[in-house]
């Protein structure tokens, strides 16, 4: 790669990048200026020389990917997206921090033309680009397996800071982009030992990048210059040289002065995350050559010198499409699936071949969503996931996939487009990379861990909600069901606190058919979810004898009438989910013996049901009737806006025991028995 000569308009522009960082936090009065001043001269290097991109082509698939893992940093990026033309005006840094900007505390995906990924919560985006490179090996492996051309070759660049790499997320992701051996993963680390507390060495001491060399990846060492600046052209150097490692994960360790070259405010805490002030701001563009009474000064000359990245990239595209519409015309199978892929199609009838469970068999739910799975990836080849370590009790192990290592790998089965995606016992860096694949944009990630360990990747699972990306998250063992681990392993709270997260559909089937139609529509929605299901057998409900499964895509819907030839007839309404429906049916039968018609509503999806029409919500939970049982193995904080004043909850309040599914049940109140008396009693309370 030959780049041109650097030029003192190049100066320039890096002198406007770290005068427009002091500028806009001054005016707003809050922010972090310090890494944005220091790191300008390697963003600018980043999009000016390095990065394969077209401005005027934000989603050109094969473009490098850019990650602002210090996303506190934010107009480290947001002044290259205006240098380079994204869309990003003078006035949208002069409004940074402001409600409605283009130009937010953080970076905020879907928000801002050109930011790849929503960042602040730091260590996930290091997570997230570890999630980008494994989903762009395994998309080769769709489109050209046998490494015919270099058209879908690109890389992933990450900023990192000494936070992200004190977050144990990043290196849990980390430790397996090694194993992976991710030649197209691309880490700076912003090694400037400044953190809000001051020195980072009270608390991170250790070596890096003798860390990251065990981890398995090659690690260059940049220090910065005598007086405190990047030792930017030696940067370049190693930014060439790293594009040359094909085999392993790249860090580059880089030596920065925070605030450089503030006069008394560099390798400070104070300019980390406050404005440096009126004074410091004139000292430090006076050093930096710049009229110091004006402010968010950008002259014709340097930003029509940095928009020719406008010309170059539009070059550097047409030159791909080229190279692109030769490859479609040899290999018309996999440009059909691209195209399908790149508009977010599905195959015609791909659901005919979808699971139908007969009722004369008891299946555990997690079992059948292994069956789904098979099921789905027989049809579509761009579904693609694992396990933290859990594969065969999670059963989300696509049968025949291949593990997904790379060619290095000495493992049975290993395949560099395998997937089957072995996370190890890394649920927070699980839930970051499969957001990170998602946003790279070509497949439909899934992976799956007990629903007690969800708390361990929430950080991530918040992030799925925040950007709307097409996650699934195959949570099992939902309930004191799984028995004799006790509970440390028995959700109790999870539930519910998932159902807080809001945009986050949490989905808990009663039944292996159920478990079909949720697995259908979550495809067809292709937004974050997270699937509930149990460890223990289940009857398969018969379908025959209640309502079928047509409405399970509403989120609730009426499985049984008080009275079949009556509906409108009804005492009490049961309310459930999971392994409680079928409690509910036994219930429904028991009452109608004492001449009380009851409801049972099957609840897979609350979130799916809030967002039918009021007229659909009317005709499942009738206003009129008050008299309202909610029956799920979990606290019952979830349920209270779906039953009322008048409602009773059969719930669980505490932990959960080490015992058999079947005692605890018993012990905890989920019984026929305590459901009746949990009816007779709302009955009262609805009728005064």
């Amino acid at each position: 790669m030959t780049l041109p000569a650097w030029q003192l308009l190049d100066d320039q522009a890096v002198a406007t990048s770290r005068a427009l960082a002091m500028d806009a936090v001054q005016k707003v009065g809050n922010g972090h200026p310090g890494t944005a001043m220091s790191l300008a001269p390697v963003a600018y290097t980043l999009f000016q020389r390095i990065l394969k991109h077209d401005p005027a082509n934000p989603n050109w698939i094969a473009r490098d990917r850019f990650v602002l893992s210090c996303g506190h940093s934010s107009l480290t990026l947001y002044i290259q997206l205006y240098l380079s033309g994204y869309g990003v005006e003078l006035s949208d840094l002069q409004n940074f921090r402001t409600f409605n900007s283009k130009t937010p505390g953080h970076p905020e995906y879907g928000h801002t033309l050109g930011v790849e990924t929503t960042t602040g919560p730091l260590g996930q985006g290091i997570a997230n680009a570890v999630g980008m490179a494994m989903a762009a090996r395994y998309e080769k492996g769709l489109l050209d397996p046998e490494n015919k051309t270099e058209i879908f070759d690109h890389n992933i660049w990450v900023i990192a800071s000494d936070g992200d790499l004190q977050e144990g997320v990043s290196a849990e992701a980390s430790s397996l982009a090694g194993t992976q051996a991710l030649g197209n993963l691309k880490v700076i680390y912003d090694d400037n030992r400044i953190s809000i507390e001051g020195d980072t060495h009270v608390a991170f001491t250790e070596d890096v990048s003798a860390r990251y060399r065990s981890y398995g990846w090659e690690v260059f060492d940049v220090a910065a210059k005598a007086d405190g600046d990047v030792d930017r052209e030696n940067l370049e150097k190693t930014m060439l040289k790293s594009l040359e490692i094909k085999n392993k994960p790249v860090l580059i360790r880089l030596s920065t002065v925070i605030a450089w070259p503030a006069p008394t405010a560099r390798g400070t805490a104070k300019s980390h995350g406050s404005a440096l002030g009126v004074d410091e701001v004139a000292a430090t563009k006076q050093q930096l050559g710049m009229d110091p009474t004006q402010s968010f000064v950008v002259s014709n000359e340097v930003i029509h010198h940095a928009r020719a990245i406008q010309q170059r990239g539009a070059a550097m595209h047409k030159n791909w499409l080229e190279k692109f519409e030769s490859w479609q015309k040899s290999n018309t199978v996999q440009s059909a699936l691209l195209n399908r892929l790149m508009n977010n199609g599905l195959p015609e009838d791909w659901e005919k071949n979808i699971p139908v469970f007969s009722s004369d068999k008891e299946i555990a739910t997690r079992a059948a969503s292994g069956k789904v799975i098979q099921s789905i990836a027989a049809v579509l080849p761009e579904f693609w996931g694992g396990s933290a370590d859990l594969a065969e009790s999670n059963n989300t192990t696509i049968e025949g996939g291949g593990s997904f290592l790379p060619t290095s790998s000495k493992m049975a089965g290993a395949n560099p487009f395998g997937r089957v995606v072995h996370f190890g016992i890394r649920e927070h860096a699980m839930g970051s990379i499969l957001n990170g694949a998602a946003l790279h944009g070509l497949v439909k990630p899934f992976a799956g861990t007990f629903l007690v360990f969800s708390d361990y990747m929430r950080g991530a699972v918040r992030l799925s909600a925040l950007m709307q990306l097409p996650v699934t998250y195959v949570w099992t063992h939902d309930s004191i069901g799984l028995g004799e681990d006790g509970p440390t392993h028995q959700p109790v709270e999870h539930l519910s606190a998932l159902r807080a997260i809001p945009g986050l559909a949490v989905v808990r089937p009663a039944d292996a058919n159920e478990v079909s139609a949720c697995w259908v529509e979550i495809i067809k929605n292709a937004k974050p979810v997270g699937l509930a299901l149990s460890r223990q057998n289940l009857p398969v409900i018969d379908r025959k004898k209640f309502k079928g499964t047509d409405n399970v895509k509403n989120g609730a819907y009426v499985l049984a009438y008080g009275d079949e030839s009556s509906p409108d007839k009804c005492d009490v309404i049961l309310i459930a989910t999971g392994s409680e429906v079928h409690l509910a049916l036994s219930a429904r039968e028991h009452l109608l013996t004492i001449g009380i018609k009851a409801r049972v509503v099957s609840a897979p999806c609350l979130e799916w049901f809030t967002q039918q029409p009021v007229a659909y919500q009317e005709l499942v939970l009738p206003k009129n009737i008050k008299a309202r049982v909610s029956i799920e193995a979990g606290i019952a904080q979830s349920w209270y806006q779906f039953i009322g004043d008048s409602g009773v909850p059969v719930s669980l309040e505490h932990f959960g025991a080490s015992a058999s599914a079947s005692v605890l049940f018993k012990e905890f109140g989920f019984t026929v028995e305590n459901v009746v008396k949990a009816a007779k009693e709302s009955i009262t309370k609805a009728h005064g």
